[in-house]
């Protein structure tokens, strides 16, 4: 069987090694295979270790003591292994060929072969289709290796025929070049724009898997390419109509859908690290994205030009948070992303005048914990825009910033729970529970939000409870 260099040693986890041993010992052939090997090949610590055999499954659910049947129909069973205490799942799979996929995603039937390379034929890319044991090597009989030294993706075979047995494959290609920093090879790239209206038998919460991770890697201006094969007509139409849009602007330099995907590589993601606690960090670069991905979505249906040929498109951040709300909705995201991401898409423009009564509402809006984020937003979309102004916008962008640190030292009031005035102070003044009570709090909080110095218990109660 061909291999690869076999003087490349990758580091296998102790318990991949053991299941790998009893497997070996009961005569049968097992590798760590797939993404594991793509990783570690990159120096990449890889999240999970698949492995492959030519055991079958109940071969393999003999062999080890906790297992469970994850997919058994198609051969995968997952082997428990304890280590001080903590338990870890690894997916086992016996060696097996796909027969004829019918939803684009499920083969109807598979057959277990006790041939490896059978099994690597079936596999999505060449740089998937590698497998290794400490002992024999890297087993790479497409030219995986290669590929990922040149960072391209390439299917295994023939390309249309690996996107017909599961659509989301062609989402995946874009995304590992959008990790990789790569390309993609020109079968491959081509049979993605033929095939590309077949995504539609994709369900939206796999769609969004493959968006978000190509979102928060390295290279999000790949995003481009589901545009450019077609792809976004099945799970993003919207965003078409931005890549049409042209902005007739002295603030512009790109078109909307242009401007969009520079947004996303003018994230400010290292001052990030600085401004939210690191197990933060992730979920805020996954919301930042998000939100620049789709800040300026409700453009194209509001474009105006002025008898000076000057594009303008007013109102449309609040369109905006209502497209990006029913984008995220449609791929299945959770509500508090959805939350996020229509706050930050509302308020992108920022453009209320530098005093702190205005930023005190719109932390207000937002929330104080995501608020932070609204800079980098505002940021960003500057950083993609032409250097019309820059300086000026700079400069109004720090004194905000400046504004908003003198406000959380100070602790000036922001939301209700900041309030000198509880539910039960009220209470004690006679008013009942209730909505009545609730508009008190909030005619409270917006004299507060105006002017910090109206919190103090006495002042609100003679001006909300006792004037009354």
């Amino acid at each position: 069987m061909k291999t690869g260099n076999e003087n490349i040693k990758i580091e296998v986890p102790g318990q991949v090694c053991e299941i790998l041993n009893k497997l070996n010992d009961a005569g049968f052939e097992a590798y760590a295979v797939g993404g594991c090997v793509r990783d570690s090949l990159l120096g990449k610590t890889p999240a999970d270790w698949d492995i492959t055999t030519s055991a079958m499954p109940e071969q393999v659910k003999a062999i080890f003591k906790r297992t469970v049947d994850t997919g058994i129909k198609h051969g995968t069973v997952t082997v428990l292994m304890r280590e001080n205490g903590v338990i870890s799942g690894y997916e086992v799979t016996t060696y097996r060929i796909d027969g004829i996929y019918e939803d684009s995603r499920h083969p109807k039937e598979v057959t277990f072969t006790p041939d490896l390379s059978e099994d690597l034929k079936r596999r999505d890319f060449t740089v998937n289709a590698m497998a290794y044991h400490p002992k024999k090597g890297i087993i790479d009989l497409f030219g995986g290796q290669e590929d990922l030294d040149k960072r391209l993706i390439r299917c295994v075979g023939n390309a249309e025929e690996r996107f017909s047995e599961d659509a989301l494959r062609m989402m995946r290609a874009i995304r590992f070049a959008a990790q990789l920093g790569g390309t993609i090879e020109d079968d491959t790239y081509a049979a993605v724009s033929k095939l590309a209206p077949t995504l539609e038998k994709v369900s939206a919460e796999r769609i969004r898997v493959e968006v978000e991770k190509l979102l928060v890697s390295a290279h999000p201006y790949y995003f481009k390419m589901f545009y450019e094969t077609g792809l976004t007509d099945c799970f993003m139409p919207e965003f078409n109509k931005c890549m049409e849009t042209t902005q007739e602007n002295p603030h512009h330099c790109y078109n909307v859908g242009e401007h969009m995907l520079h947004s996303l590589e003018t994230l400010d993601l290292e001052g990030l690290k600085d401004e939210v606690p690191e197990e933060d960090y992730a979920s805020s670069v996954r919301i930042l994205r998000l939100t620049m991905l789709l800040h300026d979505i409700g453009k194209p249906a509001l474009k105006t030009i002025d008898d000076d040929g000057i594009a303008h498109f007013k109102g449309h951040p609040e369109l905006g948070a209502k497209m990006a709300e029913d984008i995220l909705k449609r791929l299945r995201y959770d509500n508090e992303t959805v939350h996020m991401v229509k706050g930050l898409v509302y308020g992108h423009e920022g453009r209320y005048p530098a005093e702190k009564k205005y930023i005190r509402r719109d932390v207000n809006r937002l929330g104080t914990e995501y608020f932070p984020l609204m800079f980098y937003v505002n940021e960003a979309d500057m950083m993609a825009q032409s250097e019309f102004m820059r300086d000026e916008k700079k400069e109004r962008l720090g004194k905000i910033r400046e504004l908003y640190r003198e406000i959380k030292a100070e602790g000036e009031c922001l939301t209700i729970s900041d309030l000198a005035v509880k539910g039960a102070d009220l209470i004690a003044a006679g008013v009942k529970p209730g909505p009545g009570m609730g508009k008190i709090l909030n005619s409270m909080l917006e004299d507060v939000l105006d002017d910090p110095d109206h919190n103090d218990r006495e002042y609100l109660l003679e001006h909300y409870v006792y004037e009354r």
